[in-house]
């Protein structure tokens, strides 16, 4: 087991509070299912949609600033290309409230510049990992998880 192994295992036993930046209102993308997922084994998920009010009967805020309680993990189902401006909203809320402990960017989502930034500022960085499959494979001890969509 690696290093990056060991990390993302103790943030998954540790870390509960996580915010969610894109989870998705549709129900057959994974921006929903993973964070619907991770509701079910006992995390306090908070959906950060700005086109949303609500998603899985819990309050979806415009902004990571605008949660009033505690964030562990900042979950990443947004566009490589959108990875700085998050990085940016992260460490102002750190600023502000020094909570973030951890940004996760989900499966296809890396942005080593922004990753780095994140790194120097004191943050753990996961980059192009599934939160649901990570937990299947280090939690579950799945080896081969089946597809999130398959899951209920």
């Amino acid at each position: 087991m690696s290093s990056e192994d060991e990390l993302i295992k103790y943030i998954l036993e540790n870390y509960k509070n996580i915010a969610t930046i894109g989870f998705s209102k549709d129900p057959s993308k994974p921006a929903h299912q993973v964070p619907k997922f991770l509701l079910s084994k006992g995390y306090n998920v908070y959906p950060v949609n700005p086109s949303a009010d609500e998603i899985l009967g819990r309050k979806s805020y415009k902004s990571l600033l605008e949660i009033p309680d505690k964030i562990d993990v900042v979950e990443v189902f947004r566009p490589s290309s959108e990875v700085p401006k998050i990085v940016d909203e992260v460490l102002e809320r750190v600023k502000q409230k020094g909570d973030v402990k951890v940004i996760w960017l989900q499966e296809g989502i890396r942005n080593d510049e922004a990753a780095e930034k994140a790194r120097k500022a004191g943050l753990i960085v996961i980059q192009d990992r599934c939160m649901y499959k990570e937990y299947m494979k280090k939690i579950g001890k799945v080896e081969n998880p089946p597809p999130v969509s398959k899951i209920e």
